[in-house]
């Protein structure tokens, strides 16, 4: 029996699986012309599964022999002869799976090759008359990348040679990992492993600058998506709108092959099979809370890169604006791990609704601790009835701003707003509801807040107030977002900064255009 798979490979006889035929379609193309070419994709991107699939596909025309560097121990990568005597191995035990005869896989392994030169002359020697296929897997695992550097030296030189029909090697390459290969020398430095002194030139001279643009989208669409829940469907006759639940699955993941999985997998296991957007809900606010190796490292990247850490900030929080330019290395790094992709004129957001969301319930425990914040309000005191009081909840906030607050900290709230209202929100909500923002803003003057609490669900806009004029368009739009969510009561909450004005804070409701807005104004 099938089920969902977020761990390790995905197997089909075993496993719900996306069907991915096309992208195969696309990287066969590139092995076939002879491409040697990285899979640089963010962890749990599905890398592991594509080179499965992929050496399935190409088993019948080239001999393909799948290595991973995962597990290998400091031994491995203490010195030539030691990664060399490895490599080898590992290439034998490979072809275990392979179409070739036993005395082809038995001479894979030469104990006189010691060095990266005698290892490219047996290359040569097993490559003559196959068309061999490498795939390395997992290959920023190394313990030691210098050596690991040198050996792709070895195969670039050995692959230029080819061209100029001076050699023979692999017919084609496939690494796949995190990291690029600059990276990875950025990642030695970081380490301790090489030091800065080296000048830029030789910093970022790539001894895999042969490698072909891997161009191939490993994200699943919603037409993808549909392909393995219509699998599911036909198991288990769930009834579900294969169509609906497919299009909100990518909504919220922006079709991350984890977070896909992992949301189906606990609609199957935990949800009693419950194929809503409801269940999708549910299901959601499951992973926004668990632990798991990709929001560690999430975390973990985010706190060991001050660079990174200010402009996801930055991103969310003040709402700047950057332009998605990869050859900024700030941009280029949360690219690779996955955080960020080109949106709308091509201007940098957050990957996904999930990614965005523990972003900012990071940065928010991060401020748990700050003396600017507001405290003091429990979740029983906005509740009534058992049920979550939007209006009751910014009245108090309202009241407990205008008690903390002067206008001598105008210049932080107006940088720090949103994260004081999510970490006064948080806590309220915990427990029996969560937030995601709505990315319809593009600078620091509006925010969407979606706060789903049980089975209800309430429409917050954050805004600055720059005038009536202004803020009478803000009435437009949340009403014309409350119109596209199909419900008829939003929030409104304003930070006025005009200072030396007499001001009262207002918290009041506005019948605008037949919807009612509970308009706050702090």
């Amino acid at each position: 029996m099938r089920r969902f798979n977020v761990t390790g490979v995905c197997v089909p006889e075993k496993h719900y699986m996306v069907d991915i035929s096309e992208k195969l379609t696309k990287i066969k193309a590139m092995v076939d012309y002879g491409d040697y070419f990285t899979i640089n994709r963010a962890r749990q991107y599905g890398k592991t599964t594509t080179l499965s699939l992929l050496r399935t596909t190409l088993k019948d025309e080239y001999v393909v022999a799948s290595i991973s560097f995962e597990g290998l121990g400091d031994k491995t990568f203490a010195s030539a002869s030691n990664f060399c005597e490895t490599f080898m191995k590992l290439i034998q035990r490979a072809l275990e799976f392979a179409d070739v005869s036993a005395e082809y896989r038995e001479r894979w392994y030469n104990s006189d090759v010691d060095d990266f030169d005698a290892l490219g002359f047996h290359i040569t020697e097993m490559c003559k008359d196959k068309k061999f296929v490498l795939m390395i897997d997992e290959v920023d695992k190394t313990s030691d990348n210098r050596t690991y550097l040198h050996f792709l030296g070895m195969l670039r030189d050995k692959y230029l040679k080819r061209e100029q029909n001076m050699d023979i090697t692999f017919h084609s390459v496939i690494l796949a990992g995190v990291y690029d290969i600059k990276n990875i020398k950025l990642k030695m430095i970081t380490e301790g492993a090489i030091t800065t002194e080296a000048t830029e030139n030789r910093l970022y001279n790539s001894p895999w600058n042969i490698a072909a643009d891997f161009d191939v989208d490993l994200s699943f669409s919603s037409a993808e998506i549909a392909t393995m829940l219509a699998q599911y469907d036909a198991d288990k006759a769930s009834n579900m709108d294969i169509s609906l639940i497919a299009d909100e699955l990518y909504r919220v993941t922006s079709g991350y092959p984890y977070l896909v999985s992992r949301i189906c997998k606990h609609i199957d296991e935990k949800l009693e099979k419950n194929w809503t957007l409801a269940g999708i809900q549910e299901a959601v606010q499951f992973v926004l809370f668990e632990k798991s190796t990709l929001f560690d490292d999430m975390t973990k990247n985010l706190e060991n890169n001050k660079n990174l850490y200010d402009f996801i900030y930055n991103l969310l929080f003040i709402g700047k604006e950057y332009e998605y330019n990869t050859d900024d290395p700030v941009i280029e790094l949360g690219s690779m791990y996955g955080f960020i992709k080109s949106g709308d004129r091509r201007r940098a957001k957050v990957t996904n609704t999930i990614f965005e969301t523990r972003m900012y319930n990071y940065f928010v425990s991060k401020n748990a601790t700050s003396s600017k914040r507001i405290t003091g309000v429990l979740q029983n005191d906005v509740l009534n009835g058992g049920r979550f009081d939007m209006e009751l909840c910014l009245k108090k906030f309202a009241a407990h701003y205008s008690e903390i607050f002067s206008e001598r900290d105008a210049d932080f709230i107006e940088r720090e707003g949103r994260l004081l209202f999510l970490s006064y929100l948080k806590p309220l909500i915990n427990g029996q509801g969560f937030y995601h923002i709505e990315s319809q803003f593009t600078d620091l003057r509006r925010m969407d807040i979606v706060v789903d609490f049980g089975s209800n669900q309430f429409i917050l806009e954050l805004k600055l107030w720059k005038g009536e004029s202004e803020h009478s368009k803000a009435y437009d739009q949340l009403w014309g977002y409350l119109d596209h969510k199909g419900t008829d009561t939003g929030y409104l909450l304003t930070f006025d900064f005009r200072k030396g004005e007499s001001k009262t804070p207002i918290a009041q409701w506005v019948e605008w255009n037949g919807k009612q807005i509970f308009d706050v104004m702090v």
